[in-house]
Parts: structure tokens; sequence; C-alpha cells
């Protein structure tokens, strides 16, 4: 539980909190965290998320933020996009799309996402991890990095790998699953690639709302090779972590999301459409 303070406003500033919050889509508690830090001139390191995983598996994938607001809570992370229409990576503040067919492009400032986490990444680690032979290897070699399995983590490891395995999603037909779209997802292989893994690790007791454990996508340094990963095989690598203090769940107020029945725990069923088919 974070401690409380209690503060005296004049009502001029507490109605524009109020305005700016609901034009945010986030809270008044937020707001004013943001600006404390910014007036210390301390980094408050803050995972801001776009609805739920489980949502997301239950087959919600209205768009419910664009990309330019997105990036207005950071530079840094993942998702997907409408219609679940490829995988979202995003890095260095620039929002690609990797589709089914393996196509990369940089997303329109319009283009919609019904589920993302980004934050400001600000690395506490910046170090060279010797070999890694598998996708198993390298998070045991991301394990030695966290303090806690109970805190959420920012990730970024650029460098030539030897081997990547990654898939992509195609959209799927209306009412379809993210198990069912993952059935017909497409799986790609590449060598000697040199680019960039965007992760975030998740604890386990946030399996209702994000993907728990590791969850990490790829982009390549020209752009045409990418997804979500499934294998890696690499030498030396450079590794950044991000301890992140504060979650921000930003809950959609689409018709679409309102209406949906979110009481099963559908856990297994992302654990199968993140995994290898």
């Amino acid at each position: 539980m974070l401690p409380r303070v209690n503060i005296d406003l004049p009502a001029s500033l507490l109605e524009e909190l109020d305005a700016k919050s609901r034009l945010a889509g986030g809270s008044v508690s937020s707001l004013v965290t943001e600006a404390v830090a910014a007036f210390l001139d301390k980094p408050l390191h803050t995972f801001f998320q776009v609805s739920t995983s489980r949502s997301l598996v239950a087959g919600k994938y209205g768009g419910v933020i664009t990309c330019a607001k997105l990036l207005e809570h950071g530079d840094f992370g993942l998702g997907t996009f409408a219609g679940l229409d490829g995988e979202m990576i995003i890095v260095d503040g620039h929002v690609f799309r990797i589709e089914g067919n393996g196509r990369i492009s940089e997303a329109l400032p319009g283009d919609e996402t019904p589920f993302a986490t980004v934050t400001r990444f600000e690395p506490t680690v910046d170090e060279e991890v010797e070999a890694t032979t598998s996708f198993d290897d390298l998070k045991a070699h991301l394990d030695r990095y966290r303090r806690s399995d109970n805190l959420f983590y920012a990730i970024r490891i650029d460098g030539v790998f030897k081997h990547i395995k990654t898939r992509a999603v195609c959209p799927p037909k209306p009412g379809a699953s993210l198990l069912d779209a993952a059935k017909a997802q497409h799986e790609f292989e590449f060598a000697d690639s040199r680019g960039t893994l965007i992760g975030i690790y998740s604890p386990s007791f946030s399996s209702a709302v994000s993907v728990p454990g590791y969850h990490i996508h790829y982009l390549s340094d020209d752009r045409t090779q990418g997804g979500h990963l499934l294998q890696v095989q690499a030498d030396r690598v450079r590794v950044q972590v991000q301890e992140v203090e504060d979650f921000h769940l930003a809950l959609p107020e689409t018709e679409e999301f309102m209406k949906a029945d979110l009481s099963l725990d559908n856990a297994k069923d992302l654990e199968k459409a993140e995994s290898e088919h």
C-alpha cells in the first residue's frame, strides 16, 4: 500500500485536475504524482497499460486508444493493434506493426490498439551477457537482474542474434478468441539478425490484467524482421533493465469492454496463445 498524503488545494486547481484526468484517461492521483516527481527531478518509472490481457483473450479487439495518445505515456513497450491486426513494438518513441505476413511498417498516429503497455525507458542496469542458447536460457540470464518476482520490469536487449524465431497473428474472424486466432499465426525464423528485443516482465499475481512472466517482441535494425519472440540464440548481447515502481491501468469505456464477461480465468488460454505452435 502506497503512503497517503493529504493536501489542501484551491477549488480552481482541483477542477483543472479533474478535467485533465478525464482528458488523459488517468486519475488525479497519477497526475499529482507525476507533477511531484517532475518538481523533485526524480523519474517515476511507470507502466501505463491500456485494457487487460483477460479482455484480449476473450476476443475484445476493438481499438480503445490511438498510437499518438499511447506515446504520450511512454517511448518503449509492446502490444497489438485493433482487430488483432499485427504485433506492436514501441522502441525509441516509434510504434511499429509486424503483420501476420511478416511485413513491417511504422504505425500511423491514428492507428488504434485494444491492448498495450508502455513506459519511459530509463534503465538502471546496462551490461553485456554471454552466450544465450535458448529462450529459457535468456530468461535465466534476465532473472539475475530482478530483485523480486513481485515487481514489474522493462527489458531491452540489443545485438546480433544467431537464431531468432518469432510469430505474428493475423486478424481473426469476428468473435474469435485469442486462442483461436493463435492457431492461424505465422511463424518466422531468422539467422544472424541484428536488432532489438523489447520485453516486459509481469508478476504472476497480475495475470488477470497482464501477460505474466516474460513477454518479448523482436525488431531488426533494418525493420524487415520481427514479431513475438518464441526462440532465440545469441552470443554476447547488451542487456538494459528498468525496475518499474508504478503501474497505471486505463480501462476502456467502450461498449464491447463494458459488456464483456471477464469473470473467467483464461490464464491457460493466454499461455497457449503466447507459446510456440
